[in-house]
């Protein structure tokens, strides 16, 4: 029976068909670690470059479970550049159902070796604001969500970017979960308290690691501005991960960045990497809009003195050293974590919070450096 179900999938797996080899996905070389139980559930690798359609993915995924006696698939993507250097793909473990990759690209990206590609305008998109951190930890995501929900309430078409291809926790963060819908082509993307999302959290296994080099990234970056539907935006706020990797050169690479902004907090080991970082966009040609210090102090709740636990005056500091404006220095709130944890921003939560009337601050200075206006016509 495990016999006769193998060679189903096979021949199922024939019939998928790859642009860039101009073959099926077998003789292209591009599955790998195929696992079958005796229950019918099935894990494999697929193996993508950056020629490759990313929705071919989709479609070996809807390949096996159109075959009579699977019950369960899970694909895993790889970067194919990673194996052929040797990388190792995991084993096959534990089965879920995973959730294909629904990108809609109808011809490949690819550029010339060597060659830088030239960003592409959305006008539609509004103003594009990166939001950025030298180092992990210091509440990006958090500050991201809060500051386009912030807009969002006063009236501005906002969306968010979830570019943190590492740990993407903004789905978390808004409260929503599920898979997006594929419409004529087009990602349909996710809306919560007001605002457009997408991330690759909606899409990959939550403990699926992303092992994916440049190109990789590049071209999930590319998709989720150009194949989303996100209709007219006033502002795109996209969370990127901490540091200066390829996914921040990705989304300067793709498109025209309107501004960034970098988080920080207190202590001198945080300033210093988010120094390095404002640094980094500042030579790419985006300007940075501010520095915004989280995690300034803890206001006691009963005499409301507030405690520096992290140090205090990073951010002005970094602020002085990048003749940048302080936008803000948001205090601790034990509300601020459960909110993220349940989808619940503070702004929103408790808006009489000190947290979030800074935050709000913070929205209406981006909103006055960057006003939407200038970016947003079609």
């Amino acid at each position: 029976m495990a016999q006769n179900l193998q060679e189903r999938i096979v021949a199922a797996l024939g019939t998928v068909q790859s642009a860039r080899a101009g073959t099926d996905v077998l003789r292209a070389e591009m599955v790998r670690d195929l696992a079958i139980s005796t229950e019918g559930k099935v894990r494999l690798t697929v193996l993508l470059t950056p020629q490759d359609d990313a929705s071919i993915v989709r479609d070996v995924r809807q390949a096996i479970e159109r075959v009579a006696g699977v019950t369960d698939v899970r694909v895993d993507v790889k970067d194919a550049t990673e194996r052929a250097r040797g990388g190792a793909t995991p084993p096959a473990g534990s089965m879920s159902s995973g959730r294909a990759l629904p990108v809609m690209d109808t011809t490949p990206r690819a550029q010339p070796r060597g060659s830088v590609p030239s960003p592409v305008a959305y006008p539609r998109l509004g103003r594009i604001i990166a939001v950025s951190s030298g180092k992990g930890g210091v509440g990006k995501s958090t500050v991201c969500v809060n500051l386009a929900v912030a807009l969002a309430r006063e009236g501005a078409k906002v969306g968010i970017l979830d570019a943190d291809i590492y740990g993407p926790n903004i789905p978390r963060m808004m409260g929503v979960m599920e898979a997006p819908r594929v419409v004529d082509e087009r990602i349909i993307p996710l809306e919560a308290h007001g605002v457009k999302v997408m991330s690759l959290g909606f899409i990959i296994e939550r403990d699926q690691p992303a092992i994916w080099r440049g190109p990789i990234v590049m071209k999930i970056i590319t998709q989720f501005l150009g194949d989303v539907e996100w209709g007219d935006l006033d502002y795109l706020f996209v969370d990127m991960p901490p540091g200066t990797g390829d996914a921040q050169l990705s989304l300067v690479q793709a498109t025209q960045v309107h501004g960034a902004i970098i988080v920080t907090t207190p202590q001198e080991v945080a300033v210093g990497d988010a120094l390095r970082g404002a640094k980094m966009f500042q030579r790419v040609g985006v300007p940075v809009l501010g520095i915004v210090e989280n995690m300034s102090w803890l206001e006691c709740p009963h005499c409301g003195k507030p405690t520096a636990l992290f140090g205090s005056g990073g951010g002005d500091r970094l602020a002085k050293e990048l003749e940048l404006p302080l936008l803000g220095q948001i205090p601790i709130s034990p509300n601020v974590t459960q909110g993220g944890d349940t989808g619940a921003p503070i702004v929103l939560a408790d808006p009489q919070s000190g947290a979030a009337r800074e935050l709000g601050k913070i929205a209406a200075a981006i909103a006055a450096a960057a006003p939407a206006g200038a970016a947003s016509s079609a």
